[in-house]
């Protein structure tokens, strides 16, 4: 009976919150395609600019030095994201906004017909830029916020969008949904910050996220007793939020058991395009993190580099298909999200066996067997 009320007040919150969304047709498109669509990709994350404004000491997705990626490239891997039957492509950095393109890119994803988001630290937002993000067809906008005061840890902080009036602008001018979200562990100065974001978040009618500072591999960084009491309190206030819920049930497992096992889809319903436009399994797990260089095209059970203008339904269909090796500790969120389209479909191969499966053609029994392993 509890089980059941609970699967009922979900549904509420669901319906509560969609009714309330901007763009709520074309949510409900993009909702539906992900669940019954499954040879699509759910969500594609393009890196236009690694270059970064601030220089948060925690994240390791920016540099200092690096010059925009061309308008004409860009609008290629787009082009190729089409393609492939992308629903959503997800602007990311560095800090996307620094690129003198930005409307551009925003609006040809949408000419495409494809969701576009924004993922930004916020410091560029003006009324003027606002409206121009309005303008150009943005449907989703991600702030991340890490402090009320800036530290030595993150210049991201509530206090400096409130003195330059941001939030506020956004509350009054933006066509497009907002989402504030803040970060628990990893060594972030004040905890209990997070708790006071998510409450502000709330007050101007934004959605809000909170995520858990992870290593340099995407993996747990286990919280202390403090931090797992805030996260606690922010899940209180937060009961009411769709895109916290959903992505509350793996992080709850990670604060009490420290994993929580999942069947990865990274590489096929979610794809990371860095910004020498190679599709890899995440941000977390590119080959060109601190620098290296890319060199042929890849994939294995620990990685994937290949060019997007390259890449395959067969890509597609390995890396839909098999195992990756950091699942269980995994804190990255858009790809725990984008995992739940897929839960009930058929459990993943190791790499190994996919590829046996492959060399041996699609033997049903050879399949069972395997997946029953």
């Amino acid at each position: 009976m509890r089980k059941f009320f609970a699967k009922a007040w979900a549904i509420i919150i669901t319906v509560y919150e969609f009714l309330g969304r901007k763009h709520r047709v074309a949510t409900a498109i993009f909702l539906w395609k992900g669940k019954y669509r499954p040879e699509k990709i759910v969500l594609a994350q393009i890196v236009p600019m690694r270059r970064c404004n601030l220089a948060c000491t925690y994240c390791n997705e920016y540099d200092k030095h690096s010059t925009e990626i061309p308008l004409n490239e860009v609008k290629g891997w787009i082009d190729k994201l089409a393609e492939l039957g992308t629903l959503n492509i997800t602007i990311s950095g560095g800090e996307p906004m620094l690129h003198t393109g930005i409307y551009d890119i925003i609006g040809y994803i949408r000419s495409k017909k494809i969701m576009a988001g924004l993922i930004t630290n916020g410091y560029t937002l003006t009324e003027k830029n606002i409206k121009r993000l309005n303008e150009s067809g943005l449907q989703d906008l991600q702030i991340s916020i890490d402090n009320v005061e800036k530290d030595d840890v993150s210049e991201k902080s509530l206090s400096f969008y409130e003195s330059k009036n941001i939030p506020r602008m956004l509350q009054q001018l933006a066509k497009f949904n907002v989402n504030f979200n803040s970060v628990v562990g990893g060594g972030v100065n004040k905890a209990s910050d997070a708790l006071t974001i998510t409450r502000r978040a709330f007050q101007l009618g934004f959605s809000s996220t909170v995520g858990i500072i992870h290593d340099e591999d995407g993996l747990l960084k286990e919280l202390t007793p403090e931090e797992a009491q805030i996260y606690e309190q922010i899940k209180k206030i937060s009961g009411k939020s769709l895109s916290f819920a959903k992505l509350s049930r793996f992080q709850d497992e990670l604060v009490e058991k420290k994993e929580s096992p999942w069947e990865c889809r990274a590489g096929a319903r979610y794809v990371y395009i860095c910004e020498h436009g190679r599709v890899q399994l995440c941000s977390q797990h590119r080959i060109c993190k601190n620098g290296a260089p890319h060199h042929n095209p890849v994939s294995a059970d620990t990685m994937l580099d290949i060019p997007i203008m390259e890449y395959t339904k067969q890509d597609f269909d390995r890396e839909f298909n098999t195992k990756k090796w950091c699942t269980d500790t995994c804190t990255i969120q858009c790809v725990r999200l984008v995992s739940l389209f897929d839960e009930k479909r058929d459990p993943q191969f190791e790499y190994t066996d996919y590829v046996q499966v492959q060399t041996r053609g699609l033997n049903p029994e050879l399949v069972d067997r395997l997946r029953d392993q």
